[in-house]
């Protein structure tokens, strides 16, 4: 969540910082907030007011005097006291409700608007083919069909070399960030609690996205969910950081307003698996550990020859914890289209606030709230895709990129 002291100290510049991402919700918290504080000084007061009561009441037995006065009001203060409760109890609940559901504040290089408004700041130079490139769906070694008879659709079945070459991937990012990028390689639970969901912002504003289960659980949408959760409600050693983490996990969404789109192939499916970092650090380092996670997604693409771009996203465009996001995209010939396949996000203290995870800095005395870092390194479907694309040959035959051959003794596939 966003300091709501910035909002009490400047309500209409952080509507301006939050403008086309949520920013009219501000009035509404600013005036939740501020009957909520109101109410609450009401009742310290009333409660004040009953503590001198009683004290009075007490010398007057002391003393043998009337206290008959005395407690007629401290009957009338009790009962303001119980309404001052209801409103404070209420109104926080209120306040607290909408504050949930506003999004991050931009960081101040983060370009105004929307998608248009998304800066390149690097793109490889597009392959040049003289055959023509089928889309990945099209080849040998997937059968949707299966998939929709067994669970529905946006559900794939992969066999055989193709089976190998997905697993062989996400094992290449994991060995790729644990020996090259100093990340700890993490196991974490697919189902996590609604607390856990709440922690990194996938509730209470996107639940319909999500997969819920009889017993109140949800499949996690990404491994970011229970891997940064593994600091909520801590005080960390200011030694321990930066931790950075790295897991391979399925990811599960209900793709709920994508009706229509992406319906073929790997693109947008309803499960599938992705290589996740997490980083935990304190505020002056965070702006490094971004660059970091970036350089070690890069790589990977670099390894893998593959064409892709680096974009900053817009305010309006990045996702609802984000302060600054850059997204790696990949360069798919048979599309002929550029497509996201990797998300880094530099969350600031937005996520640490809604999990209250700390770290005490050298010299303070207070705790002060770490900044959480996520992003994919990578979408293994996605880079699947990309080498399936990219690597084709004249003759049908896909070819496997240098770096993983030794998986694969005849370098071909399909």
């Amino acid at each position: 969540m966003i300091n709501i002291d910035d909002v009490r100290t400047d309500r209409e510049a952080v509507k301006r910082a939050l403008k086309g991402r949520g920013g009219g919700a501000i009035d509404d918290l600013f005036w939740a907030d501020e009957q909520f504080r109101l109410y609450t000084t009401k009742l310290q007061a009333a409660e004040n007011e009953r503590n001198n009561l009683n004290k009075a009441i007490g010398d007057a037995y002391r003393l043998k005097l009337p206290a008959e006065d005395l407690k007629e009001q401290a009957k009338a203060t009790n009962e303001q006291i119980d309404h001052y409760k209801k409103n404070v109890d209420l109104l926080k609940d209120v306040r607290d409700s909408i504050w949930a559901k506003v999004p991050n504040i931009p960081h101040y290089d983060v370009p105004e608007g929307g998608e248009e408004n998304n800066l390149v700041v690097h793109q490889d130079d597009i392959p040049e083919f003289d055959f023509e490139i089928k889309e990945h769906h099209l080849l040998p070694g997937f059968n949707f069909e299966q998939a929709t008879k067994i669970a529905g659709t946006r559900f794939n079945v992969m066999t055989g070399t193709l089976a190998k070459l997905h697993r062989v991937i996400g094992q290449f990012m994991i060995d790729h960030h644990v020996e090259e990028y100093g990340f700890t390689e993490v196991d974490v639970p697919y189902l996590v609690n609604q607390q856990t969901m709440f922690g990194t912002g996938q509730l209470p504003k996107f639940e319909e996205d999500l997969f819920k289960t009889v017993d109140g659980r949800y499949l996690i949408p990404t491994g970011e969910v229970p891997m940064t959760n593994l600091v909520a409600n801590q005080i960390l050693d200011y030694g321990d950081l930066p931790l950075r983490m790295v897991g391979l996990t399925p990811c599960f969404r209900a793709e709920a307003g994508s009706a229509g789109r992406d319906t073929h192939g790997l693109i947008r499916q309803h499960q599938f698996h992705k290589v996740e970092m997490v980083t935990i650090s304190t505020p002056d380092q965070s702006g490094y550990e971004h660059q970091h996670m970036l350089n070690a997604a890069e790589m990977i693409l670099k390894k893998l020859d593959l064409p892709f771009r680096r974009v900053l996203l817009a305010a309006g465009d990045m996702g609802f914890g984000a302060r600054k996001t850059y997204d790696l995209e990949v360069w798919l010939p048979g599309q002929k289209a550029w497509r996201e396949i990797s998300s880094i996000s530099n969350c600031g203290d937005f996520q640490a606030r809604r999990m209250a995870a700390r770290v005490k800095l050298p010299g303070d005395k207070k705790t002060t709230l770490v900044h959480t870092l996520n992003g994919s390194g990578l979408a293994v479907g996605r880079t699947l895709v990309a080498i399936l694309e990219n690597y084709q040959q004249p003759d049908g035959w896909v070819a496997i990129p240098e770096i993983l051959q030794p998986y694969f003794p005849d370098r071909i596939i399909l």
